[in-house]
């Protein structure tokens, strides 16, 4: 086994950790994590049309992401998914002007960034094994 390889798969699964962690502590109170969410906006240029959805598709989105992403399932799929979440979250984020969680998206869109360029060293996924 090639470095690379074990080095994908160390990102991948941390990366996972984190969308899968944050996705599972909310599930539980979906509720109450969706009504802090559209009060966060409450004075932001985005309709709570908009954020009230947002807010309760969000958990179940890293939940799922961060899942299948330890698994090493659909994984380009989900790297796709999870840069594309990122970018709503920071465009969201710069709206309520909480720029003190930027650096950590940008973070994670790093991530979802550098794995998917790299996604041939993905050898160690169920993918891998589905070929």
């Amino acid at each position: 086994m090639k470095n690379n390889a074990i080095v994908f798969l160390l990102l991948r699964l941390s990366l996972a950790a984190s969308m899968f962690g944050h996705g599972l502590v909310r599930l539980p109170k979906l509720q109450g994590f969706s009504a802090w969410m559209v009060k966060s906006f409450d004075k932001s240029m985005l309709p709570s049309g908009l954020v009230t959805p947002f807010s309760y598709a969000l958990p179940i989105a890293e939940f799922i992401i961060g899942l299948l992403l330890l698994l090493g399932l659909f994984t380009r799929v989900s790297l796709i998914a999870g840069g594309i979440v990122m970018v709503m979250l920071i465009f969201g984020t710069a709206m309520i002007e909480n720029w003190e969680a930027i650096p950590s998206q940008l973070i994670h869109a790093a991530f979802f960034g550098l794995l998917l360029a790299f996604i041939q060293h993905n050898i160690i996924s169920v993918d891998h094994i589905r070929k």
